[in-house]
């Protein structure tokens, strides 16, 4: 197997990524060593929802999440048949493209970001950064596979390359404007219709913890003692239960699937809404009966759809969303705040009553489907909010 050099010398090198070998051990991803450097001539692409906060702030974490999401399904469809490394981060997306997709992705995001703001309201900022702007920033770009089953693997990212890049991006360097055409993201596939997940052991606790500093010896150990706290509790973390979540067959549901589902063809939204509707109620009658329609099976379906929930991963830190109990969520938080006090990371946590499952299924007859868990009431983009909020008072302290 022929990876990139540290030195990231194996230009362009566009089957890179489907060639990396996948891990099933995500403690092992904690580990520097486990992930390989993107090629030069490769590029980041990065979105986010400007004042997500104050979206999720007014009950608008379904439409965040719908909207970041959108980013990895318009990208997906546009590269159909490609292994391509993404991550979902509640309020927005990041993945990593070889030269020859850069123009394709860089009209994903455009059109994207068009298509938020017509449908939703929401500012959508995106950019995309070159490797060697990364690298010439002294940073690097480096991924790795988690196989969460064995039809689906996760990309997860280390180098401090995304970060650096998100925070470029919004500083408004690098950014793509969004697109005028008038013509929408193929969205095939995505779709939110699940209810909000109760917790089961007590709490949904949603953390990031990023790595202080280069050369971090201490943070592998501090993500081994939170994962086995995690899995200390009874049952799963996973927040998303065997057998499935509950299908919602609500009004916010049935409209923002109705945008999706119209966005390429700017079907109009009440004709759209009619179809997703019907599209819905048979659905929810074939789970409700467990009931095989044709090549689709729900039971297995619903199996695959627990193993490839995306409730935990690294993009240049670890993010977990996690069903615990209170006193696992009390040790997890103050073992967090050890590692902050001795300069080993920098956190951020939110706990909330449920989670949330976005989902992008290509079809329902296939396994490589993928579904995006959050915390309900802001998640990831709550802690995120948290992790600002502390640099920022440090930084107000006197020196």
């Amino acid at each position: 197997m022929t990876l990139a050099t540290e030195s990231g010398t194996d230009r362009d090198d566009p089957g890179f990524y489907a060639r990396l070998p996948s891990f099933d051990s995500f403690a092992r991803l904690a580990d520097p060593a486990t992930y390989a450097p993107v090629p030069d001539g490769w590029v980041l692409g990065l979105a986010d929802i400007v004042q997500s906060t104050e979206a999720i702030g007014a009950g608008r974490y379904k439409e965040v999440n719908t909207a970041a999401a959108a980013v990895i399904a318009a990208l997906s469809n546009a590269l159909p048949g490609k292994l391509l490394p993404f991550v979902f981060g509640g309020d927005g997306a990041s993945f990593a493209l070889a030269p020859d997709d850069e123009a394709v992705g860089r009209q994903a995001l455009a059109r994207t970001a068009a298509w938020i703001t017509a449908s939703f309201g929401l500012t959508m900022r995106t950019a995309m950064v070159s490797v060697e702007d990364i690298r010439r920033a002294g940073l690097d770009l480096r991924l790795a596979r988690f196989a969460v089953s064995p039809d689906v693997s996760y990309a997860m990212f280390s180098g401090g390359g995304l970060a650096w890049g998100e925070a470029r991006m919004k500083a408004g360097d690098d950014a793509i404007p969004p697109a005028t055409d008038g013509i929408g993201p193929d969205l095939t596939g995505l779709s939110c219709r699940f209810s909000e997940i109760p917790a089961r052991n007590g709490v949904i606790l949603s953390l990031i913890a990023m790595p202080k500093g280069a050369g971090n010896g201490g943070y592998a150990s501090v993500v081994s003692d939170l994962l086995a706290i995690a899995d200390e509790a009874a049952g799963s973390s996973n927040p998303v239960p065997q057998g499935g979540p509950q299908q919602a067959l609500r009004v916010d549901s049935l409209l923002a699937e109705a945008k999706t589902a119209g966005a390429r063809t700017a079907r109009p939204l009440a004709l759209s809404a009619i179809r997703v509707g019907l599209r819905m109620v048979i659905a929810h009658l074939i789970f409700r009966f467990r009931r095989r329609i044709g090549g689709f099976d729900p039971m297995h379906y619903l199996a695959q759809l627990v193993r490839n929930s995306d409730f935990r991963k690294f993009d240049d830190g670890l993010r977990m969303t996690l069903d615990c109990t209170e006193n696992a969520a009390e040790r997890i938080e103050a073992r967090l705040r050890r590692a902050a006090d001795d300069g080993i990371v920098v956190f951020g946590t939110h706990r909330q009553a449920a989670a949330l499952m976005t989902c992008f299924v290509p079809s329902p007859t296939r396994s490589d489907h993928v579904h995006f868990v959050d915390g309900a009431s802001g998640g990831y983009a709550m802690a995120a909010r948290s992790i600002k909020d502390t640099m920022e008072a440090a930084s107000a302290l006197p020196r």
